[in-house]
């Protein structure tokens, strides 16, 4: 379109979005959605148009901050303007809004939103990162979206609409008091069974009972009316009842303290065939990762805006709803599986060992199995687990951890925090809070909150309670399972075997048309990857056929020198000589005299086709170098 790329599609034309898209729409929403009145149920629809990039200052910002000043001086009820801003950490600099060069040697990738007040949204990848750098990188971040937001606020105060009159969707009073009154401790007592599947079917009991209780009270057509209302109240019951037991007695539904980790186990190698794999398990979140080491070709390339253009490490998220109790159609990835599977991988690249040292594709794919909160971060651990279990090098195992939090509403300052939060306590709490790291530092941060921002105290603290949490969870029960990653891949994995050859003999080794490439493959069974650079990589399950592939490589490019002493097959057998092969394609002639210090009458008498002997280069045609002429070469010992 107008940022000057043609899209490399058959269709030449934009399709769905890409994963790139969608999480930068998923980084717009999240500032924005708590923002708006909670009574407020208009549709609202923000589309963030990329019309020309350049690649120094990023559309993703570009489009956060547009999305928050057009929702400012709209007519719409929002309770900005937020602000956004992305940061870097150069050469032990903190940079906000590095350039490409700067991107480049950046060990953070951070966006932070925020209103003037408070920080409504982080997102990060960073190479092992301390906690206190990445609090000051946020609070630099904040300095800055201070300014953008005063900038919005002028631009509202000139030409920002009246925001309009809306109906408020608030649930009748009198229904909510009428059920709290009657069916508050029963709903207290409820929502403190510790199984997920008891407190669901606790819900369910209760709500048929306080449906029965209307009916009985008002009659069927006054409760219909009412539905609506009873529905939304039992929901806000349940809210309360969840987060005045944690804000005021400080006791949680399950029965753990205010840090206490839910229920934890793993193990590796749990399928046969695949080259790795583990299962990551917290309370009643079950993960299972599963890694696949390819060939560098295998990467996935991207058809973006930006400068990325493939990528070697896949991680992959997937949520069936089998998971949850559901039965609903499997549809593909949604925006919330695009988003977890991107956090997973952000959290594992810093770890991974570079393409010279481990030069694979590889792709870990993560299935939920049963899902009660913080998927996500059991994707992580189990990832890492399932990287280790497949042989890849990786330099620091990686865990991950999330936070919740219930604030007053009275006194926003109260607050209680929540280590490893269960889905019930994410659904009614005021915030997630997910940060992957090794035992050194964060390599992975997204926050997802429901208020109108945080303070840098529940920032800082989120960040200690995680880096302890991490800490156990490394140390006393993922590498107890596996200590460090295996010394060998599966045998069910490619093995590589590795050369580097002069860049004008790439021609050579891929022939005309292929020609000479596909032959090696399809004599010993190989996948053969070359790049521009001349490095050439050699993948195979079988070691002979890597072996044989890797010396006709080495045959192919070899310089052939007079006096040069040469191992060769016999193709061909003559009245006048042998034919000897040193190579494809390197085929010279041994003369019947030059066979043997001895007088050979009969060329069969020594030589037969397909025998391996030594000769000694002799002469090189001038007119055609790939012909040659030997004498027959005996080792002196």
């Amino acid at each position: 379109m107008l940022f000057g790329k043609i899209p490399g599609s058959f269709q030449k034309r934009e399709g769905k979005p890409a994963d790139k898209a969608i999480l930068t729409s998923r980084a717009i929403d999240r500032p924005l959605r708590p923002l708006f009145p909670k009574d407020f149920r208009n549709d609202v629809c923000v589309v963030a148009t990329v019309l020309s990039v350049e690649q120094d200052n990023s559309p993703e910002v570009c489009a956060m901050i547009g999305a928050s000043c057009a929702l400012s001086i709209s007519d719409i009820p929002f309770g900005g303007p937020t602000a956004a801003v992305n940061v870097g950490y150069v050469n032990n600099e903190i940079i906000i809004n590095p350039s490409v060069k700067q991107r480049e040697n950046s060990r953070l990738t951070l966006t932070v939103a925020a209103t003037k007040e408070k920080i409504t949204m982080i997102e990060a990848g960073a190479d092992e990162i301390p906690n206190e750098c990445m609090l000051e990188a946020i609070k630099k971040a904040h300095e800055e979206i201070k300014n953008i937001c005063d900038f919005i606020s002028n631009i509202q105060s000139e030409i920002g609409k009246p925001k309009f009159e809306y109906k408020s969707f608030v649930i009748d009073k009198d229904v909510y008091d009428e059920i709290e009154a009657n069916f508050k401790d029963r709903m207290y007592k409820d929502v403190q069974a510790i199984d997920k599947e008891v407190r669901d079917e606790n819900i369910t009991k209760i709500t048929e009972d306080i449906l029965s209780y209307f009916v009985e009270k008002y009659g069927e057509d006054e409760t219909e009316n009412k539905k609506q209302d009873i529905a939304d109240s039992i929901h806000d019951l349940e809210k309360k009842c969840v987060r005045e037991m944690i804000l005021e007695e400080h006791k949680r539904p399950d029965g753990r303290g205010l840090t206490d980790l839910r229920p934890l186990s793993c193990e590796v190698g749990v399928l046969p065939r695949v080259h790795g794999s583990a299962i990551f398990t917290r309370g009643q979140t079950q993960v299972m990762s599963i890694a696949t080491l390819g060939m560098k070709s295998e990467e996935q390339m991207l058809d973006g805006i930006d400068e990325e253009d493939s990528k070697r490490y896949m991680h992959h998220y997937n949520f069936p709803s089998y998971s949850v109790g559901e039965a609903r159609p499997s549809r593909g990835p949604g925006r919330r599986e695009i988003g977890h599977g991107a956090l997973a991988e952000k959290a594992l690249v810093p770890v991974l060992p570079s393409e010279e040292e481990f030069p694979y594709a590889i792709r870990v794919v993560s299935e939920v199995l049963s899902s009660n909160g913080s998927t996500s971060q059991a994707s992580i651990c189990g990832s890492t687990l399932a990287l280790m279990d497949a042989g890849v090098p990786i330099k620091k195992p990686v865990a991950g951890i999330s936070t919740g939090l219930v604030t007053d509403k009275q006194n926003p300052d109260r607050y209680v925090m929540l280590t490893d939060i269960q889905g019930l306590e994410d659904f009614f709490g005021d915030m997630d809070f997910k940060v992957g790291g090794t035992k050194d530092g964060i390599t992975a941060i997204q926050v997802d909150i429901k208020i109108d921002g945080l303070t840098y105290d529940i920032i800082e603290e989120a960040f200690e309670r995680t880096k302890v949490a991490r800490d156990y969870i490394l140390d006393e029960i993922m590498l107890k399972q596996i200590s460090k990653p295996r010394e060998e891949i599966s045998k069910y994995a490619p093995r590589i075997l590795t050369t580097k050859i002069s860049v004008d003999k790439i021609r050579d080794v891929i022939g005309p048309g292929g020609k000479m490439i596909n032959k090696i493959i399809a004599e010993t069974g190989v996948k053969i990857d070359i790049e521009e650079n001349g490095e050439v990589c050699v993948y195979s399950t079988d070691n002979e056929g890597g072996e044989k592939a890797l010396k006709m490589i080495k045959d192919i490019v070899r310089e052939i020198e007079v006096g040069g002493i040469y191992d060769g097959i016999v193709t061909r057998i003559m009245p006048f000589g042998a034919f000897v092969d040193l190579g494809t394609g390197k085929e010279g002639l041994l003369h019947i005299s030059k066979i043997s210090s001895k007088r050979v009458e009969k060329v069969e008498d020594v030589l037969g086709v397909g025998d391996e002997i030594t000769v000694k280069v002799t002469e090189i045609d001038s007119r055609r170098k790939n012909k040659f002429k030997y004498e027959r070469f005996r080792s002196k010992k």
